[in-house]
């Protein structure tokens, strides 16, 4: 039975991309709801399949029964709607950053403002499937990852479990995303003059991911090194993770540890020692590459990870996440 899902922030670049893939996914029905004026909007397109567009109020939420809603919005309007869609019977997907940090404590330390909704922040569920997948079926406010930390996180989170890193030597993760990153809201630092023939650093020691990877992989903060570049690209994250691994002899003892924890998943792909992924490899797709390198002598090792941070890092993961809330197999819609 097809179920009908409402998406607000569908003019933004994840809200889009849940559009592209929920218009081919065979069991949901999108509805688009606005929430703002069209000041600015691309020019509409003509065509006969054109999603349902309604004003995000409960009354459509009700009239058109809707499952769920996605939120693809800053945090304050995520704060804003949230109790209303849950209000009107529609269970909700965030794709903020308003409900991933579990306090409001964090979330000011973070994101520099207050929370206005700590009883829904509180009931959140953090939704990274291939670390909570027991939680997500159930949520009534799923928080859908941050890119940045989705492609850290699948990556760090396996070793530090198994007992292979160094905490002590501490990890680094220098990470480079797409413009499309910094969301579709126009400003200086993402103007095509400035990130054309370009590569910069921003938000270093204070981006707002650091506490999404200190959380899922059960971290201190200084044990964790993060730095967030720009690259001249349209989409995609690459993410170098460099840290000292002990009680390792080998390339494929630490191979051994992604294919004892992900052997079932259907979106982790991993490289042989030795080969890392690259942007190409990923694009378009909800996959997250992982490829590591190791040095016996020195005990050094790196390991590459790579996601399209609209898909695997926003709009393909809050269906991936949809699909086990309203019981769909896992990689509906996504392969």
């Amino acid at each position: 039975m097809t179920q009908r899902v409402g998406i607000v922030g569908y003019r933004g670049y994840s809200g889009a991309e849940l559009v592209r893939l929920l218009e081919r996914h065979p069991s949901v029905q999108p509805v688009l709801l606005d929430h703002r004026s069209e000041d600015g909007a691309r020019p509409p397109i003509r065509r006969s399949s054109l999603p349902v567009r309604l004003p995000c109020t409960p009354e459509s939420v009700i009239n058109e029964g809707l499952a769920i809603v996605f939120l693809a919005t800053p945090p304050e309007v995520s704060m804003e709607l949230a109790p209303v869609m849950l209000h009107a019977g529609a269970r909700v997907v965030d794709l903020s950053g308003a409900f991933r940090l579990g306090t409001p404590e964090a979330y000011s330390t973070w994101y520099k403002e207050a929370h206005n909704q700590p009883a829904l922040l509180a009931e959140a569920v953090y939704g990274l499937p291939e670390a909570s997948r027991d939680g997500i079926p159930g949520a009534r406010l799923l928080s859908n990852p941050g890119c940045y930390p989705t492609a850290a996180n699948l990556a760090i989170a396996p070793l530090v479990k198994a007992g292979v890193v160094d905490r002590a030597a501490g990890i680094v993760c220098d990470a480079k995303s797409g413009a499309s990153g910094a969301g579709r809201k126009p400003s200086l630092k993402t103007s095509f003059c400035e990130v054309t023939e370009n590569f910069s650093a921003y938000s270093i020691l204070r981006h707002r991911h650091v506490p999404e990877v200190l959380m899922v992989s059960h971290l201190e903060e200084r044990e964790f090194s993060f730095t967030a570049h720009l690259l001249p690209v349209h989409r995609g994250i690459l993410e170098t993770i460099y840290f000292r691994a002990i009680g390792v002899e080998c390339p494929e003892d630490l191979l051994s540890v992604y294919e004892t924890r992900y052997s079932a998943e259907p979106f982790i792909r991993l490289y042989e020692p030795g080969h890392a992924p690259d942007l190409r490899a990923v694009v378009h797709t909800n996959f997250c590459d992982l490829g590591l390198t190791f040095d016996a002598r020195s005990g050094r090792a790196v390991v590459v990870s790579a996601i399209d941070n609209l898909v695997k890092g926003a709009a393909g993961q809050a269906i991936q996440n949809m699909n086990l809330m309203l019981g769909f197999p896992e990689t509906e819609g996504l392969l």
